[in-house]
């Protein structure tokens, strides 16, 4: 009888599907996380703010509390115990020593910073009586040019190191499409001069130069960051006017103030105060924009107790009176509940049902009312 064959111990690979994406890295993951998906995307990632990577200092010039880039060689590292685990790598520059001090490290971290191992070290300088200190430096291999722009820090998130970040921004830059958008009529009117275009704005953030004062980009008053808050502003108002247009072309129901013995007019007899000129303007300012074949999109701004709860009243009114219910809705809880004892005292003995309904009540328990 012939023998079965053994059953074999290995595990085939499940084949990839035909067309199938290649599976996405750790860092393009990353990139989707923080919405980097397109050129444009990466183009306006902004730095939130700048390392000087562009001059080693020694540190016989240096001054405590600077951050300073040094290169120096390592003269001892080890691992010390008190009063917590911490690795402690001795670097001298040729004219002094400091400690860098980490608390968090790995064994490839320790290997790049072995002993007679020239580096460059980035990082505020602390004194003391043990000498100059640095705590969580950057390190990098010593060697090599020197930058010759500022280094930009961008918003990241965990898998996104920032050398990775800034290749892609680069790219992203070269690639995308940054046609001016400021009609010259326009630019021309703005009062900071001269106005950048928009690509010679970016690449500027991107990578400004050595003479540019830092406290100008820290605090947003550069040219090329006024260029972007035009450009932000312009979208902005662009964005208002589109919508604008396209409500346009909704509809809505025509709501008219009706005459004597309507809600509003016993609503308005019934108050236990005189409404102020304001008031009142305001009040006609929305019964107009009711009686319009178009939705009203009005904000009504004003100080605590200046009456914005009865105009609000008085608008919902003339909803009632049309025959529709009304909703007025609030952020809080108790501001609702404020809302409600107002509108039960004065609509109630009106006939009007008022009710009361919370995010917090469960879905089964029915609206709390009056009326």
């Amino acid at each position: 009888m012939p023998a079965k064959p053994a059953a074999s111990a290995e595990k085939k690979a499940p084949k990839a599907a035909a067309g199938a994406a290649p599976a996405k890295s750790a860092p393009q993951k990353a990139l989707e996380k923080l919405h980097l998906r397109r050129d444009i995307d990466l183009a306006l990632h902004l730095p939130l703010r700048y390392e000087d990577e562009t001059r080693i200092i020694k540190l016989a010039e240096a001054r405590e509390g600077d951050t300073v880039q040094i290169e120096a060689e390592v003269t001892a590292q080890e691992v010390a115990y008190r009063p917590r685990r911490q690795l402690l790598v001795t670097v001298h520059d040729g004219t002094d020593t400091c400690v860098l001090r980490f608390f968090n490290f790995y064994p490839s971290q320790q290997k790049a910073l072995a002993v007679g191992t020239t580096i460059r070290a980035r990082g505020e300088l602390r004194g003391g009586f043990l000498g100059w200190t640095m705590m969580h430096p950057h390190t990098k291999a010593a060697g090599g040019e020197l930058p010759t722009a500022l280094t930009p820090v961008y918003p990241t998130v965990a898998g996104l190191p920032q050398p990775y970040l800034r290749k892609a921004v680069l790219g992203g830059l070269a690639r995308a499409e940054l046609s001016d958008t400021f009609p010259p009529e326009l630019a021309a009117g703005l009062k900071f001069k001269p106005l950048w275009d928009l690509r010679q704005a970016l690449n500027f953030l991107h990578h400004p130069t050595l003479d540019v004062s830092l406290a100008q980009l820290e605090d947003h008053s550069h040219p090329a960051w006024l260029r972007l808050k035009a450009e932000e502003l312009l979208a902005q108002q662009l964005s208002q006017l589109q919508s604008r247009r396209e409500r346009e072309h909704l509809r809505a129901p025509e709501l008219h103030t009706k005459g004597a013995g309507a809600l509003h007019e016993r609503l308005l007899a019934a108050l236990p105060f005189q409404l102020t000129g304001a008031q009142r303007r305001v009040g006609e300012e929305i019964a107009q924009d009711l009686a319009l074949h178009k939705p009203m999109h009005r904000l009504l701004q004003g100080d605590v107790g200046s009456g914005k709860t009865v105009v609000a009243a008085l608008a919902a009114s003339i909803c009632i009176d049309a025959g529709w219910q009304c909703a007025l809705m609030a952020p809080t809880e108790i501001l609702a509940d404020q809302h409600f004892r107002k509108l039960v005292g004065w609509l109630e003995p009106l006939g009007v049902r008022v009710a009361w309904l919370t995010g917090s009540q469960k879905k089964k328990s029915a609206p709390r009312c009056w009326g």
